[in-house]
């Protein structure tokens, strides 16, 4: 973009740093899982053991010789580190091995960017590119270092580093304002659908545990499915017809991983408002993954930053022909297998049975001073009925989750006027 730098390669050296002691071969498989999503050949892993990252190399001279050497040796002509590195240690490293070092979060950038489909999804890969750009201009580039007076694009004395980084400030800026039209578009569709009392169910879990395969299973739906990492960038939703409830919309999201680099968060802002503002979450696992205990505590961890964590859930243990669960309800969970069709009515029924205690509308009672109070409800998309008292205060029909409620209570001239659901109906059958 700005930088410098040797062009990218195919052919790649992967690299992984671990603690003395520690294993790290789930890391490792995982990171081959990446490279190879993204479309490059892995040709050979080194791991390295240190206490603390070399402050120039990374991993030390002697070692980053080696890794020279190997890559030479090989045709080599890319090396991609586990980790996120200074721009002072990717520059030297770059520099001694005259080929890409590419980092963890650049590599899953690189993967997002080729994936990406839809305007939005474009707009929030090229938003991510750019604020994780912005922040390797701090330092380590030295063609940024040169000051030049320029006529238009350049102030007197601007250094080129100042320069790159008030471009990369304006488009970030454009690309927020673009994006914030579209968070705008989606609260719109979020109001429609809980006015019309269409539930919205959305689909999370680890990247490639089978949900885009799920959202198929249930709605027929077409949607192209890969067996790799982040095959689905891009939100879809679709309409399931629920027996016994009636009409919901179910909706796909991107994938989460270990270390999801921070300015794909906030990038990906507007689609993940989707999981913080559902009323019930399916979080599909897949059952044959050796790490599904890690992979879950994620997934929860991630969705607690988001602000997720207190949305309903339901788990569901997809894949279950690669592993040895029964379909079914099984205690707190759905066992499904997607691909065959197995135990599909079974998460119907239990969505269905969720929804019918979630969706549960609350009345509520709102004094004339309470203003605000209303407008939180409107602006969370909660209410589904409204009256006006004589005395200007309202009459709600809302449906809330137990934090929401909590929130309410705690307002004073804020009075329930029917007993809450009890916590207890919440649980799985």
């Amino acid at each position: 973009m700005f930088f410098e730098r040797p062009p990218s390669g195919q052919q790649a050296l992967l690299l992984h740093v671990r603690a003395p002691g520690v294993n790290c071969d789930k890391e490792v498989a995982e990171l081959r899982e990446l490279v190879v999503s993204a479309d490059l050949e892995p040709r050979a892993i080194v791991v390295v053991t240190r206490t603390r990252p070399h402050a120039r190399w990374f991993v030390g001279q002697g070692k980053a010789e080696e890794i020279r050497l190997a890559m030479n040796s090989n045709n080599d002509d890319l090396l991609i580190v586990n980790h996120d590195l200074t721009p002072a240690q990717q520059r030297n490293l770059e520099d001694l091995l005259h080929a890409r070092v590419m980092t963890r979060t650049e590599l899953i950038l690189h993967i997002f960017a080729d994936r990406a489909r839809t305007h939005e999804g474009k707009l929030q890969v090229e938003l991510a590119q750019f604020q994780h750009g912005r922040s390797r201009l701090v330092r380590g580039w030295t063609h940024l270092d040169r000051q030049k007076g320029g006529l238009y694009m350049r102030g007197v004395g601007e250094s080129q580093l100042e320069l790159d980084q008030r471009m990369i400030d304006n488009r970030i800026r454009k690309l927020k304002e673009r994006l914030e039209r579209v968070q705008r578009q989606r609260a719109r569709s979020r109001r429609r659908r809980s006015r019309a009392k269409i539930p919205t169910i959305v689909l999370v879990g680890y990247t490639n545990a089978g949900k885009s395969s799920l959202l198929n299973a249930l709605t027929d739906a077409s949607i192209e499915v890969q067996d790799r990492l982040f095959a689905t960038l891009d939100p879809t939703m679709r309409q399931l017809s629920l027996d016994g409830y009636g009409t919901v919309v179910i909706a796909d999201t991107v994938g989460f991983i270990r270390d999801l680099p921070v300015d794909l968060v906030e990038a990906f802002k507007a689609t993940l408002e989707e999981v913080s503002a559902a009323d019930l979450l399916v979080h599909v696992v897949d059952s044959a993954a050796p790490e599904q205990d890690s992979m879950c505590a994620e997934v929860d961890r991630v969705l607690a930053e988001i602000g997720a964590g207190m949305v309903p859930k339901i788990e569901v243990f997809n894949k279950i022909d690669r592993s040895t669960l029964v379909a079914g309800v099984s205690g707190n969970r759905v066992n499904v297998s997607a691909r065959l069709e197995m135990g599909l009515e079974a998460l119907k029924e239990v969505i269905a049975q969720r929804l019918g205690v979630i969706n549960e509308p609350i009345n509520v009672c709102i004094t004339p001073s309470n203003g605000k109070v209303r407008a939180w409800l409107y602006e969370l998309g909660a209410v589904v009925g409204e009256t006006l008292q004589e005395d200007g205060g309202s009459n709600l029909s809302v449906r809330l989750d137990a934090e929401q409620i909590n929130r309410l209570v705690a307002h004073e001239g804020v009075s329930l006027q029917a007993a809450l659901p009890d916590p207890t109906l919440l649980a799985l059958p």
